[in-house]
């Protein structure tokens, strides 16, 4: 069982810089591929990025980059020149199956949600 929270989102600026934190609680993110989904209401979720359990990185803008700390508790999501369109509640999620790491159906665990405004 592995249980996601997420923090670091807020109000930014068009063009300002955000970063996301997803911490694992009750054990590592070893051999677990994390990935980051946004979802604005009555929209579908939509992948944001992800990184494999071998450290493979995929992500749907070059503006957003992915990473994993070393202790492997703690995934982040770094996110530059952030858009009025980026603003949506982002979601950490975890998965051990080897399936598709862009869909979220395939992803076993979630987290709460942060919310991410981004003015303009």
């Amino acid at each position: 069982q592995v249980q996601l929270v997420e923090s670091g989102g807020g109000l930014v600026q068009a063009g300002d810089s955000l970063s996301l934190s997803c911490a694992a609680s009750g054990r590592t993110f070893m051999s677990y591929s994390v990935g980051w989904f946004r979802q604005i209401p009555g929209k579908e979720r939509e992948f944001v990025a992800a990184i494999s359990g071998t450290g493979g990185r995929y992500s749907a803008d070059s503006r957003f980059t992915i990473s994993r700390d070393n202790a492997e508790t703690l995934v982040s999501l770094q996110m530059n020149n952030l858009k009025p369109e980026d603003t949506a509640v982002y979601y950490c999620a975890a998965t051990n199956t080897a399936a598709t790491l862009r869909n979220w159906v395939n992803y076993n665990y979630w987290g709460q949600g942060t919310q991410v405004t981004v003015s303009s």
